[in-house]
């Protein structure tokens, strides 16, 4: 394997480190999404399983365990599960957002109905209770059951906080820690748990992947208004589609004079959008600087992961993830 490969991405490098755990957490993924009744759920699931996913979560469970010196079995169960509540996420977002486009291809409610994605989730979390449960680990047991009740409440709250102009920073970094974060905090911390590693060790890995779930999810709200689809796998301009009060809308509101304003409380909140709307927004953030100062925020947030780090024993892991945290943050550099 070409670890030393400069060209290489910092997730590829990862994967080639794990290859022979992430083989045998796809064998896990695919014999538990198996139904023997119902065999709508493994053609669901296997659409969005299969799609070509970075499978970045999991790969933080396995890298977190192998990292504090893990050499049992337990580390795959840990990262099936953390995969399985991811997709159980994707599924049911896909229907709240009415989105038509997911890591490039069709949703599954769109190829099939929101029936089906909905109950197709719900049949993935009650899995990846399963899977969790078998470790015999109650603090694990706690942590990715306690990330699976917050990223409800962060999507619920996105779902109030979203069209209202109100929303600060504050409560969108609580709706991102919900959302996006915990379950990036869940993986790395599970991984030290399951290890046995010691507590301020298990304390960096959370905090190494709560500072990425935020940078993570800063990144995608910028390439929404200035990536490619091809960079973000959905359509350009969703967020701003949907309403959504993402980090850069929120500072040019913050920013905004009255005919700015008005513009935001006509598209965001009462969504009554028209040809060039996206455009315009584009505009103004870039008259504020909006788009800067949540680039520099995601900076921030990626150096502390950075620093977390260095609670944790000098490994090529350690160094791995270092550079997936600089990583998340240049494609918006």
């Amino acid at each position: 394997m070409s670890l030393d490969n400069a060209t290489q991405k910092p997730h590829d490098r990862l994967g080639a480190w794990l290859a022979a755990d992430m083989q045998a957490v796809n064998t896990l993924i695919r014999t538990r999404m198996a139904s023997e009744h119902a065999p709508r759920i493994p053609e669901v699931t296997a659409h969005l399983v299969e799609a070509g996913g970075k499978r970045l979560r999991p790969m933080l469970t396995l890298a977190a365990a192998r990292l504090c010196g893990y050499e049992g079995p337990y580390h795959v169960h840990l990262a099936a599960t953390v995969e399985f509540i991811h997709t159980a996420t994707l599924l049911h977002d896909d229907v709240v957002d009415e989105s038509k486009q997911r890591r490039g291809r069709p949703t599954a409610n769109l190829l099939w109905d929101n029936k089906s994605s909905v109950l197709v989730g719900d049949y993935l979390f009650a899995r990846s209770f399963q899977l969790m449960t078998e470790t015999g680990n109650m603090r694990v047991l706690s942590i990715l059951s306690n990330a699976s009740a917050v990223i409800a409440e962060g999507e619920v709250l996105q779902l109030t906080a979203a069209q209202d102009l109100a929303t600060d920073e504050k409560i969108y970094l609580q709706v991102v820690r919900g959302k996006t974060a915990a379950l990036f905090s869940a993986a790395t911390e599970v991984g030290g748990v399951i290890a046995g590693a010691p507590e301020d060790q298990v304390r960096a890995l959370f905090d190494y992947g709560d500072a990425l779930g935020i940078a993570f999810q800063i990144v995608d709200d910028l390439l929404d208004y200035g990536g490619t689809t091809a960079a973000i796998g959905k359509n350009t301009g969703d967020d701003f589609r949907e309403r959504k009060l993402t980090l850069p809308v929120i500072k040019a509101v913050a920013k905004a004079d009255s005919d700015e304003r008005a513009f935001w409380v006509r598209t965001i909140e009462k969504g009554k959008q028209v040809d060039g709307d996206f455009e315009q927004a584009q505009a103004i953030m870039a008259r504020h600087g909006a788009m800067e100062e949540a680039r520099q925020d995601a900076l921030g947030w990626a150096a502390k992961a950075r620093t977390a780090l260095t609670a944790l024993p000098d490994h090529p892991l350690r160094q791995m993830l270092d550079e997936l945290a600089g990583y998340v943050v240049e494609r918006i550099s």
